[in-house]
């Protein structure tokens, strides 16, 4: 019974992951056309603080690339090791996307 729970609260998750709002919140990040309308736009939908904590995710995410160790990547970002380790699972094995956004950091820079 508890893996029938676990694969409708799974189920219902990607429903609002895949939804209209989402498909606009996309549509929104893509119309920026300037890092200084990207941060505008951020720090309208965002909190201070949810900034810092997705900037330092995506430090990890450049760290795990570089192959620097968890333990750096944790004093440099007060980021705990069990995050770290979700930002290089979802590097190592999510969509691509971790990647994709270094690669092209890299050439903005």
């Amino acid at each position: 019974m508890a893996k029938k729970v676990k694969k409708v609260a799974k189920s219902k998750a990607k429903k609002q992951w895949e939804g209209n709002d989402t498909d606009a919140l996309v549509k929104a990040f893509l119309s920026m056309r300037n890092s200084p309308e990207m941060k505008a736009f951020l720090r309208d939908l965002l909190t201070e603080s949810e900034i810092i904590e997705f900037a330092k995710r995506f430090y990890a995410a450049r760290s795990i690339a570089s192959s620097i160790h968890y333990t750096a990547i944790e004093e440099a970002t007060g980021l705990s090791s069990r995050t770290i380790a979700r930002v290089k699972k979802w590097y190592k094995h999510g969509k691509g996307g971790y990647k994709l956004a270094i690669k092209r950091w890299k050439n903005v820079r």
